[in-house]
């Protein structure tokens, strides 16, 4: 027979700890640095349990879990975006990869959008992921590749067709502006925007298929009555000049540094249904980096045009719903090509929580970001930072922190810990790096949370970034 439990005040006898009264203990309140001489077992306040592990509290040894995507969904921020800063070598892409492998695990799909070394090719495959190699002679993109988004407005009618059509046309539209203004290194005029714009209209009226650069450009060459109609040209010498800048503009974009690549249907398509998918466009990056930038804005704005489409899709009833985790790695490459491309690099991103995807922009210096070409383009980069809701600083000298003061506020504290991580303090050969795996994460006014990241298990081999260089040694 199981015994009695004890009343809430013990039992009524002799030695049972019977109390007649039971008085609330005193509570006294004050700050940590006083009441840890009082009383030694103190501690902070919890830290977040939601989204994927990524280390342990460097105070007091809890176990801190990060997601964009989850911390929205707890309330923990209010978008879901994230920005990376730190110097080469500190482990900015180490944690990137932990949060890629998190998000597969929890159903999450990530985007690498453009592997520029490559240094989550290994990472994806081994999920089991899709692997696109862009470059002359492997995989191409056609930029006016509207996807499922083009698919998804053929099946349908009505209202529904024509808002997919117009988001189908715009996401064109914008990209071969930005292709041609990274190629002219200018802006395109307003005329030359009417004038492709409605080539684009005739082009999708006339094809089955998808359009690419070189039908664009055999159309303004061939100068039909809608286009000379769209440029206010009453004669075809004034057509021909109206349009003579734009015509070779587009010429570079499929016979210049940037031919085989950007001027054919594409190869592979996203496969969405992947764990995880890495466009690597490492190859192109020894043809310069007007071509690397391309890629880049290629990559950005087919990734996020497929999203949109599965998004589409989703509130149409024809799909299911998913959420996505882009990465944009080297973030300053795609920026500094030509004025204008920050404002397209903007109009891509900023609609991410609406699509249910979180993006992860990782670079080195907010002083990259000042090398762009316009005020105007190094304000609107800033804001890419300061629109982030999470904000992970890797070790970072004390200059760096200054601008960084400006966009995220930091406490004297948390700047001289972060500022300990940027250099090591011994000439000693093997020496580890100070900052290495360690990371401060700071979400608006609150308190920075430092972490340290441990890797376990074939997370040493998947990581490493630095295997080439040892390679050779």
């Amino acid at each position: 027979m199981a015994e009695a439990l004890a009343p809430a005040w013990g039992w009524r006898q002799p030695g049972a700890g019977r109390a007649a009264h039971v008085e609330a203990a005193p509570e006294f309140q004050a700050t940590t640095s006083q009441v840890c001489g009082l009383f030694p077992f103190t501690a902070g306040s919890g830290t977040p349990t939601v989204g994927t592990p990524v280390g342990r509290h460097q105070l007091w040894g809890e176990v801190v879990c990060l997601d964009p995507l989850a911390w929205l969904r707890a309330g923990l921020v209010t978008n879901p975006g994230m920005f990376v800063l730190g110097q080469p070598g500190t482990g900015k892409s180490t944690l990137v990869k932990r949060l890629v492998t998190g998000a597969v695990a929890t159903g999450t799909t990530p985007i690498i959008l453009g592997d520029t070394k490559p240094d989550y090719t290994k990472l994806v495959e081994y999920l089991g992921g899709q692997v696109i190699r862009v470059g002359r002679g492997l995989d191409r993109i056609n930029p006016l590749d509207a996807g499922p988004l083009d698919q998804a407005r053929r099946r349908h009618a009505g209202a529904d067709a024509e808002a997919l059509r117009w988001e189908a046309r715009s996401r064109r539209l914008s990209l071969i502006l930005a292709l041609a203004t990274l190629v002219r290194e200018a802006r395109i005029t307003n005329a030359e925007e009417v004038a492709l714009g409605r080539a684009i209209d005739l082009l999708d009226d006339r094809l089955d298929g998808e359009p690419t650069i070189v039908d664009v450009l055999r159309v303004l060459e061939q100068g039909p009555v809608e286009l000379r109609s769209a440029t206010r040209s009453d004669t075809d010498t004034a057509y021909r000049e109206q349009t003579r800048d734009l015509v070779f503009t587009l010429d570079l974009l499929i016979s210049g540094s940037l031919a085989g690549v950007f001027d054919s249907p594409t190869t592979r398509p996203l496969d969405l249904d992947a764990p995880a998918i890495s466009v690597d466009i490492s190859r192109v990056r020894a043809a310069g980096d007007k071509l690397l930038t391309a890629a880049m804005l290629c990559t950005w704005a087919y990734a996020f045009g497929m999203v949109d489409a599965a998004t589409a899709l989703t509130h149409l009833g024809a799909g299911p719903r998913r959420s996505y985790l882009g990465v944009m790695d080297e973030l300053w490459r795609a920026l500094r090509g030509a004025p204008g491309l920050v404002e397209h690099a903007d109009a891509l991103t900023r609609l991410n929580r609406a699509k249910g995807m979180a993006s992860i922009m990782i670079t080195h210096s907010l002083a990259d970001l000042d090398a762009l070409p316009t005020e105007e383009d190094r304000a609107k980069a800033k804001g890419f930072a300061d629109r982030s809701a999470i904000t992970v600083l890797a070790g970072l000298p004390p200059r760096e922190l200054a601008r960084v003061n400006q966009i995220t506020p930091l406490t004297g504290p948390e700047q001289h810990l972060v500022t300990s991580w940027s250099a090591p303090d011994s000439w000693q050969p093997g020496a580890r790096h100070p900052g290495r795996g360690k990371y401060l994460i700071k979400t608006g006014e609150r308190l920075g949370i430092p972490i340290e990241l441990s890797l376990v298990g074939p997370e040493t081999e998947l990581y490493d970034t630095d295997q080439a260089i040892r390679a050779t040694a």
